[in-house]
């Protein structure tokens, strides 16, 4: 029996098909992901996504779906499922009678007598996607006919019907190459075996994403299909259809497609899902190596790089990757900062936290190591750099005070992780001292004091050990708040923000904390008891009359219940870190029961992946993006802790 397990009689109903997505890349930044019916529900939805040196490396959709019908006896069946205004047409799916995800995405169809079996294959790091058709059985001649929808556009867009598209195609062996824009590669349409190639040019109008709809953008795209191809197809016989931006050689697409299954990671249990999942997120192009945010939507944070890192790298034996990522982000280092979003010029440096995380995983990976000389002469002037441009002032008023205490924000910037934003205002502002950011800062001094001591750095101590004792000095009397028992979230001109929020969980997990044991303790049982919850925790206490339960509706109403109530599986592992540190190994019992309740959603939503977010209200549907970095990065280091507890 697989450990991926489907409800093959439920597969026809859309209601449960149409909310379990797949996931599949090629580890160089290009994916398909789309229902487990094949029906696509949003505008990120494609069978080949890539992204596209040409338009500054964004993602753009070339080949979003391909048709299938069955022809026997003069008749057709045809097994696309496309909704339009209000219907679905064709309805394919009312043919499938199985699915499987391992080793890669397999379908089956049974029509009359015909069982015919459809497997999904991107081919890692090429930008190749693959189809296998294999006739398992049929008791008459059967032809295939084989057609694919092109979108030809950037994944936050949608394509419309218009008189410059290119509508010509060149043949090549066994198929066809189109480019329906300048600027855009050619993608080349081949089968593996001679077929003919029908072209019947013409849009498809009005496709329609509900999930798009749902979150209130708009979601109508017109597609075009440029013709269709057609095949015999025996009893036991396989036929490839492949799409690339390279002519590829007929022949060899059996071989190619055997050899590559064959690399698919297993997926047999929970762990071996997550560790599948963790590696989808890592991009290699080139010489440069970087972290997804999450599928499929996101693209590079620099803050999600570093929270993410130990976790999709460490956890799963792979600190080569690990520094690899933290020298292609280093490289990028401006100014003390970070880009948060986007490269070169196009570059955002607008997050306060990525720079500290960068201590956290540098600590992190010198933890395993154990090799402080190595990290010390590769970043040591980098960290140098980041800790004096903090102490003497960064943009957005970021600067340490004579407390020793980072203030930071300006009115209307969102510089934490705590970031939505709603009519051009931050939903959270939290400007002044942010918990978390002065946690982070003292972690991040303390970790370079520990290795200037191991090398002799005695002029670097003796300039930041004052500084360091006098954030200790300050931090509970700035934080502390007697009438919560637990740290404010923040702290501005007005006072204690005493909202009970999650932020303060890393001044009681990080590896060098300026707060003693009893705050710590009073902190975890905080959390514990307002924010805890099996998904995640809550990002505001249900006490609070701001509180939102639920992640819903359109953008500005998702965004306002984003970090108001929300539940995020990636602040787990932080809680999970600093009850082990308090309670010892009484905590294994509380990273037991957040693994297991992961486990029962291998099979939901992002399949065999964690989801970004949850409703912070029962029963906690996920929701955001279907496959998040440091969701899946967060729940592996609890297991990698749980394990080295048991």
């Amino acid at each position: 029996m697989s450990y991926l397990e489907f409800d093959n009689k439920e597969l026809v109903n859309l209601e449960y098909s149409l909310n379990r997505e797949i996931l599949s890349t090629n580890r160089a930044g290009g994916y398909f992901s789309t229902t487990i019916v094949l029906c696509n529900t949003r505008k990120y939805h494609g069978l080949m996504v890539l992204p596209l040196d040409q338009f500054d490396g964004e993602n753009h959709i070339l080949l979003s779906s391909v048709d299938e019908t069955v022809i026997q006896h003069g008749k057709e069946f045809n097994l696309g499922i496309h909704r339009y205004q209000g219907i679905y047409e064709p309805r394919g799916h009312k043919y499938i009678v199985d699915f499987e995800y391992e080793p890669t995405p397999k379908i089956t169809y049974r029509v009359g007598g015909v069982i015919l079996e459809k497997e999904l294959l991107f081919v890692h790091n090429e930008e190749q996607f693959m189809i296998r058709y294999t006739l398992k059985d049929a008791h008459s001649p059967t032809r295939l006919k084989i057609k694919p929808f092109l979108a030809f556009r950037n994944v936050h867009s949608l394509s419309k019907s218009n008189l410059t598209a290119d509508k010509r195609f060149k043949e090549i062996s066994n198929g066809v190459k189109y480019k329906l824009y300048n600027g855009f590669p050619y993608l080349h349409l081949q089968l593996n075996k001679t077929n003919e190639f029908v072209p019947v040019p013409d849009w498809y109008f009005n496709i329609e994403y509900k999930e798009e709809i749902k979150r209130g953008y708009e979601g109508h795209e017109d597609l075009f299909v440029p013709g269709f191809f057609e095949v015999p197809i025996k009893k036991g016989e396989s036929v490839i259809f492949s799409a690339s931006t390279n002519e590829q050689i007929p022949s060899s697409l059996t071989r190619k497609f055997n050899a590559e299954v064959l690399r698919r990671p297993k997926k047999d249990n929970f762990e071996s899902c997550l560790r599948n999942s963790a590696q989808q997120f890592i991009v290699k192009r080139g010489k440069q190596i970087e972290i997804i945010a999450g599928y499929p939507w996101f693209g590079r944070w620099g803050r999600d790089t570093f929270i993410a890192l130990p976790g999709l790298t460490l956890s799963i034996d792979d600190p080569k990757s690990c520094k690899a990522i933290i020298d292609t982000m280093t490289a990028e280092l401006k100014g003390g900062l970070f880009p948060n979003v986007g490269k070169a010029k196009a570059a955002a440096f607008n997050s306060i936290d990525a720079p500290l995380w960068f201590f956290w995983s540098l600590q992190m990976y010198t933890s395993y190591t154990k090799d402080k000389a190595e990290v010390w002469k590769s970043y040591g002037k980098k960290m140098k750099e980041i800790l004096i441009a903090y102490r003497e002032g960064l943009p957005f008023n970021i600067k340490m005070h004579d407390n020793g205490l980072i203030w930071a924000g300006d009115k209307g910037h969102a510089l934490t992780w705590m970031d939505a934003m709603v009519g051009g205002k931050p939903v959270t502002g939290r400007t002044g001292y942010q918990v978390e950011i002065n946690a982070l800062w003292y972690n991040a001094i303390m970790f370079t004091i520990e290795l200037a001591k191991e090398h002799k750095d005695s002029k670097f101590i003796k300039e930041w050990e004052p500084i360091a004792s006098k954030i200790v000095e300050s931090f509970m009397p700035v934080f502390w708040t007697e009438k919560r028992n637990h740290l404010a979230d923040y702290v501005d001109e007005e006072g204690q923000n005493i909202f009970t929020r999650p932020n303060q969980i890393f001044a009681a997990s990080l590896p060098y904390s300026p707060i003693p044991d009893d705050a710590k303790r009073a902190v975890i049982d905080a959390v514990e008891r307002e924010l805890l919850t099996p998904k995640g925790l809550r990002t505001l206490s249900p006490k609070n009359p701001l509180y939102q339960g639920k992640y819903e509706g359109d953008q500005a109403t998702r965004d306002s219940a984003y970090h108001q109530g929300t539940a995020w599986p990636w602040l787990l592992g932080h809680f999970v870190e600093a009850y082990y540190k308090i309670h010892g190994k009484s905590a294994n019992a509380v990273a037991k029961n957040i693994l297991e309740s992961f486990q029962e959603d291998m099979c939901k939503y992002g399949i065999c992946s964690i989801a970004e977010i949850y409703d912070g209200d029962p029963p906690q549907r996920p929701c955001g993006a279907i496959s998040q970095a440091w969701s899946v990065a967060e729940i592996l280091r609890i297991k990698r802790l749980y394990e080295q507890n048991i």
